[in-house]
């Protein structure tokens, strides 16, 4: 037997052109009220809390004409925070002993006396005496 001639498929129809749509207007940007388009936002700047424009009072008014680099103020700045840190915790530390819920004064005052050597904690401790005796009578 001869074999059967391969028949042709009918060949398909080709996929609908799309008819032309309508023009849409293309999509405007918004413009905010300073010029600049909705979707550029500006980058907020982080609030850094320093200790940086009181320790320049302060010498300013030990030394008025001595500045101070800008290394040295934050060397500055994190010894501040770290005293602050030793106090906060020492004083935390009083209160669970003592089993109050609050730190006063008191125990700020006994925290100076345990964190701070010799002469400097009794200055510090006359020093916060003044602030807190300044602080209520007003």
């Amino acid at each position: 037997m001869a074999p059967k001639a391969a028949e042709k498929k009918p060949a398909g129809k080709k996929p609908a052109e799309k008819a032309p749509a309508e023009k849409l207007p293309k999509a405007e940007k918004k413009i905010t009220k300073e010029g600049g388009s909705e979707k550029k936002k500006k980058k907020s700047k982080k609030n850094i809390e320093t200790y940086k424009i009181y320790i320049f009072k302060v010498l300013k008014q030990v030394h008025p004409d001595i500045g101070i680099s800008g290394k040295a103020m934050g060397i500055m700045n994190s010894f501040i925070n770290d005293i602050f840190e030793k106090l906060a915790q020492e004083s935390s530390r009083l209160a669970r002993y003592n089993k109050k819920p609050t730190i006063t004064s008191r125990e700020i005052q006994t925290a100076v006396r345990l964190v701070l050597p010799g002469e400097l904690s009794k200055h510090a401790v006359s020093e916060g005496t003044k602030a807190v005796t300044k602080f209520t009578s007003s």
